[in-house]
């Protein structure tokens, strides 16, 4: 359905810098279809990816994560008076000068929040960082600056329908006075390719693990001390990802856990694999894709009621779905899965065929027949 698609910068599957740096851009390699409708405003991204390769930290001011989004969004805004299309479709952050530029020209827009609303996500990470002033440096959403705020307000109050992933997301907007008919749920897929348990040996010990942004606001300090208090014996506890923690912090978890840099999505695959239980313990989310891609491997999941849990897991079939904070009830799921071992393996039976359930053709049909029926 796309006439033009934007974004700061992309490759071909097929090109020399794609198959040479695939680690560092595989998030940005297109098939040639996409390609040939995609503008690009590389400048400013390009150089904060550059500082970040080179340096190791993120630059502030006009190269900054914020800075590029909005410049995007003013460069988008601009090309926007120049076409004649039906519809912009967009994307949280990146949306409010895009929006207003599609109304002059009479566009529907279309916008896309991935995660909660800004303003329960806020009071969650609040809470957070009163009760663990510690942490409080890793929770930066919980004090973005008045500009960002506005263009968020501006964003929703411009969008003529939004597209969400999961319930989570519903309710945070539901809660701020935003009509059910004005959002549609349409739960994320999961990769075919991802379909296999082949790695795992019988008698490996027991290994938990969770992979994600590796910190406070997903949850990883309640379930790091859930897997101290437990002690369990020839067990494992493997986080991977991003560390989002205060410097040091990951260095002092203790016995029983292994902490992994972040690794290629197809690597990733290897460490589902030789798993037997998936946590997800995250407080401020919008879907969770993690949570598809373990299942889809076989992995029985326990995940928060903050997440796309509720709308993809049956508790006590496939996973367990927890409340948030919830240390007490992580040590139980967990422990259960650890003395259960045979009805654990065939929780994550039951994981696999739900997440069969989901693939990127059902997402892409689903979308599709509503932005078409928005159009009609």
């Amino acid at each position: 359905m796309l006439d033009k698609y934007y974004t700061t910068f992309a490759f071909r599957e097929d090109s020399i810098l794609a198959k040479m740096f695939y680690k560092e851009l595989f998030h940005r390699i297109y098939p040639k279809d996409i390609i040939k409708k995609t503008h690009m405003c590389p400048f400013r991204e390009i150089v904060r990816l550059a500082a970040r390769y080179v340096f190791n930290k993120e630059f502030l001011g006009h190269f900054s994560v914020d800075s590029v989004y909005r410049s995007f969004d003013e460069n988008v805004a601009k090309e926007l008076l120049k076409e004649d299309s039906q519809a912009v479709y967009s994307y949280e952050d990146g949306a409010a000068s895009t929006f207003t530029a599609a109304k002059r020209s009479g566009m529907k827009c279309f916008y896309d929040l991935p995660i909660m609303f800004y303003r329960k996500a806020q009071k969650i990470q609040k809470e957070e960082a009163a009760t663990f002033p510690e942490l409080a440096d890793s929770l930066k959403a919980a004090s973005e600056p008045a500009w960002k705020i506005d263009r968020k307000e501006r964003e929703i109050e411009l969008a003529d329908h939004i597209f969400v992933a999961s319930t989570v997301t519903k309710n945070s907007l539901l809660e701020e006075g935003i009509p059910a008919g004005k959002i549609t749920v349409i739960p994320y897929g999961v990769s075919s390719t991802l379909f296999d348990r082949s790695g795992r040996k019988e008698g490996d010990k027991f290994t938990v693990l969770f992979a994600g942004l590796v910190g406070p606001r997903k949850g990883v300090h309640y379930l790091v001390k859930a897997w101290r208090e437990l002690g369990l014996k020839d067990a494992e506890l493997v986080l991977i990802g991003k560390d989002h923690f205060p410097e040091g912090y990951l260095e002092n978890t203790g016995a029983g856990i292994k902490y992994i840099p972040p690794v290629p999505h197809k690597e990733l695959v290897k460490y589902y694999n030789s798993a037997d239980l998936f946590v997800f313990p995250s407080l401020v989310e919008g879907f969770g894709m993690v949570i598809l891609e373990a299942m889809s491997c076989g992995l029985p999941v326990i995940a928060t009621q903050n997440t796309a849990g509720p709308d993809i897991l049956t508790d006590g079939q496939d996973g367990f779905i927890l409340p948030i904070r919830d240390v007490a009830a992580l040590k139980e799921k967990v422990e259960w899965c650890y003395l259960n071992r045979e009805r654990t393996r065939e929780m994550g039976q039951n994981a696999r065929r739900t997440a069969e359930k989901y693939s990127w053709e059902r997402y892409r049909r689903n979308l599709v027949f509503k932005i078409r029926e928005l159009l009609a």
